[in-house]
């Protein structure tokens, strides 16, 4: 076991770099980083004085050796917009990301379960075609529309739910729903389709021969065999929530990295948007190592492999 997960640690770290080289050559290689802090009109003498003060003269390899260099020291570098260290900016924010990604997965794994195990219990019958038409239009409807949906619903027509803000857990509820619907249709199919394959094994069959209540026989027997590769959808579905955030938090005005993305993008604070992809790619990056270690403890033909 401690091969294994010493093989994936280097293999997680090697991306964890490969991501950081990402995440700095594509927004350099997005523009000129010195006109779009300078702005339109900028005189070119404006714009090579910012070229020069922030370094962006330098080869690009250079560039991302100096700032990889800074990260590790810890040193994160200053906001171009908010003129304070970008480290502690985003750390303030992070936690109401995590608070949405987290809440949305629970929602999620919610309504998927019960679902999948419903679709595989009455498989090819109108109960499974109606979880399927439920998992499809959550896969098929944008979480920005729907969102747009439970505003008009919740806090224009019932008035019951504030409409944007991050002051109390009321302002969470919308979010999480919209964030966590369109997550929620893959954990479902997953489960139906493993709920199926179990139903079908020869100690299930045993199990019913000898009598076991159906309650007994799927929650205690099939589900727990079911739900082993749901294991690695978590973390990566949580990776994609904490990342897809951006969109939700900017509609309800939820103050977390999402929102401080999009100030960053629309102000072009470069130093605060390249910590933020880095930051959530290295997340998901420990997440998928989590559920590989995970899944080669709940399953040794893994560790063999």
């Amino acid at each position: 076991m401690s091969a294994y997960i010493l093989k994936r640690l280097g293999l997680a770290l090697l991306v964890a770099l490969a991501v950081s080289m990402a995440a700095f050559l594509l927004l350099r290689l997005s523009g000129d980083p010195a006109i779009a802090i300078a702005g339109e009109g900028a005189r070119q003498a404006d714009i090579e004085l910012i070229r020069k003060t922030y370094g962006f003269d330098r080869p690009l390899p250079v560039q991302y050796g100096s700032w990889l260099g800074q990260l590790l020291r810890g040193d994160f570098g200053e906001s171009i917009y908010f003129k304070t260290a970008a480290g502690p900016l985003i750390l303030d924010k992070l936690a109401t990301t995590l608070l949405l990604g987290l809440s949305s997965l629970l929602f999620a794994l919610l309504i998927s379960v019960p679902l999948g195990v419903l679709a595989a219990v009455y498989k090819n019958s109108w109960i499974d075609r109606l979880c399927l038409g439920i998992a499809v239009i959550g896969q098929a409807l944008p979480n920005f529309f729907f969102a747009l949906l439970l505003i008009m619903l919740f806090s224009i027509t019932l008035a019951v739910l504030p409409v944007s803000g991050s002051d109390s857990w009321l302002h969470f509820i919308m979010p999480t729903i919209a964030l966590g619907y369109y997550a929620a249709p893959a954990f479902m199919r997953l489960i139906r389709a493993g709920m199926i394959e179990v139903l079908e094994a020869d100690y299930i069959r045993t199990a019913r021969a000898k009598g076991l209540p159906v309650r007994t026989v799927i929650f205690k027997h099939a589900l727990r065999n079911a739900v082993v590769p749901v294991v690695a959808l978590t973390a990566v579905q949580l990776g994609f929530l904490l990342g897809g955030s951006v969109v939700i938090e900017t509609i309800f005005a939820l103050d977390g990295l999402g929102y401080l993305a999009y100030q960053s993008i629309t102000f072009k604070d470069y130093p605060v948007m390249q910590l933020i992809v880095l930051l959530l790619s290295v997340i998901y990056v420990v997440l998928t190592l989590a559920s590989d270690i995970a899944n080669a403890w709940l399953d040794p033909r893994i560790r063999v492999a």
